[in-house]
């Protein structure tokens, strides 16, 4: 009996609180199936462990580290990457196949967002024209929601995004309690939300507070407003409370900040030299405000997508059957296809798994609705709310504890012998 391909899983991207699950989700799947997979084999730092041939071999590792994976955070158990395979980078291709055949890769899993769907296209598609029978599958994650189509019938959303729109509601339940105190000196707070240009995040604020009670006021960038109408309508909003609490996106167009861009051409506001958050509270204290004190900004930052005790458990658990999917599609269905998550209709929150072609979700990207959008631009409607509450789930997410403190997973370096000759990634390469 010959022996069966082995499997290489990688991850691509922002992390998030859930990705983890996904991870442990393919793995359990495969190593319950010894008859179609082989051993499995996590690339370290995404397509770059493959590229520089460091593959950690998780069927090596003890099962009770793997278990904990389910409410580890983030990427630090396999780690990510941001690096691109761009269509001009052939020896990097060339590299991913060599070392696939080297250790007899038969099934390759990428977990991550529209990129990351790309890369294991053309990654599949080369495989075959090299003689590599090779079945790839995507595992969807991102906290930005921004995979799938205008329609939500490919991809209703996405695990990681669950978790994040959870913390922002977290977060603005507590903000509130801080802007309620301190107002007579600090009368407004600005909250700058990830995502990018999409809005998915900061709307998620508004699930703190469905009956808009609260002096809150979200900025969405597919709302168009400009700094002076937001200045004006912070002042229409401390004329009526005294206080307002404003939720902006990292993407709000409040001319240059000097935002660097990442691998994959995505704007990386992380890496600006000044913040949106800064410029509007710098705007907001220029201009005047019509209450006493000043405005204050703050930036969570990568919390907002590693926060494990704030995370959804509706998330963890979708995140969880979205990688066992995936390796059920590859073992059933065979090459092309990615996971998704599809929403049942009915009044009770129900989804189902499926998959989708990888060609359709490459590159693609999704922007919040205009319908979801207010009358008046700084709200969400009800329809999104709808939406959006049942992702963040009911209940607190169990975290084992070891003195006191999270217990993550620990997994050991143990990795596979080297079977290549050392290659230095394209991007990598100093230029004469």
């Amino acid at each position: 009996m010959s022996a069966k391909p082995n499997v290489f899983i990688a991850q691509s991207g922002g992390p998030s609180a859930v990705i983890n699950n996904s991870l442990r989700g393919v793995i359990d799947f495969c190593h319950e199936h010894p008859e179609t997979f082989g051993r499995v084999y996590g690339g370290w730092h995404g397509i770059e462990g493959a590229l520089k041939e460091e593959l950690l071999d998780l069927s090596a590792q003890d099962p009770k580290e793997i278990a904990l994976l389910e409410t580890t955070p983030a990427a630090g158990a396999i780690g990510t990457c941001r690096y691109k395979l761009k269509e001009k980078q052939r020896e990097d291709f060339e590299r991913v196949i060599e070392v696939f055949k080297a250790h007899r890769i038969g099934y390759f899993f990428y977990i991550g967002g529209n990129d990351s769907m790309d890369t294991a296209n053309k990654i599949s598609k080369l495989a075959a024209e090299r003689g590599l029978d090779l079945i790839a599958t995507g595992v969807p994650k991102t906290i930005d929601n921004d995979v799938g189509d205008a329609e939500f019938k490919l991809v209703d959303h996405t695990p990681g995004y669950g978790s994040t729109a959870r913390y922002w509601a977290c977060n603005i339940l507590a903000a509130n309690e801080e802007n309620a105190g301190s107002c007579p000196a600090d009368p407004v707070l600005v909250l700058q939300a990830m995502g990018r240009k999409i809005g998915f995040i900061p709307a998620a604020a508004r699930l703190a507070d469905p009956q808009r009670e609260l002096p809150l006021q979200i900025y969405m960038t597919e709302a168009g407003l400009t700094l002076e109408q937001l200045a004006d309508n912070v002042n229409d909003q401390l004329k009526k409370t005294g206080r307002c609490i404003v939720v902006v996106s990292e993407g709000l167009d409040v001319g240059d900040i000097g935002a660097q861009k990442d691998a994959f051409g995505h704007t990386h506001f992380g890496a600006s030299d000044q913040t949106v958050q800064q410029v509007v509270v710098s705007y907001l204290n220029h201009k005047g405000l019509a209450a006493t004190g000043k405005a204050r900004g703050q930036v969570p930052g990568t919390d907002q997508r590693h926060s494990i005790v704030l995370a959804s458990t509706v998330d963890l658990k979708e995140a969880y059957e979205s990688g066992r999917k995936a390796a059920e599609i590859a073992m059933r269905d065979g090459n092309g296809y990615m996971a998704t998550i599809l929403r049942e209709p009915g009044p009770v929150y129900k989804v189902r798994y499926d998959k989708v072609p990888l060609e359709l979700m490459a590159n693609s990207e999704r922007f919040f609705p205009k319908n979801w959008i207010a009358a008046n631009k700084i709200d969400v409607t009800d329809d999104f709310l709808a939406y959006a509450r049942p992702l963040i789930g009911e209940e607190w997410v169990r975290v084992p504890l070891e003195n006191g403190l999270p217990r993550f997973a620990r997994l050991k370096p143990l990795f596979v012998e080297k079977k290549c000759p050392a290659f230095i990634p394209e991007a990598y390469r100093k230029k004469a």
